[in-house]
């Protein structure tokens, strides 16, 4: 599952709760959450909090995943 990050200029930690469960109910399908193209003060955040370090997150680094 692909979230457009691009247009979010400010989000806090209850967020980034959200999206690691969202995270975590994905991988129990086997579906991995792509972050695609947060601002640099949201990628900020994730690494913060860690949620780039979920094993079914990934943060698009400015290329789009390929979608099969």
């Amino acid at each position: 599952m692909i979230v457009d990050l691009s247009g979010l200029t400010f989000a806090d930690p209850s967020l980034m709760i959200d999206l690691a469960c969202l995270a975590q109910r994905l991988r129990a399908r086997g579906v991995t959450l792509w972050l695609a193209h947060p601002q640099p003060n949201i990628r900020t955040l994730i690494e913060t909090v860690g949620l780039h370090r979920l094993p079914a997150v990934r943060i698009d680094g400015g290329v789009k995943p390929a979608l099969t």
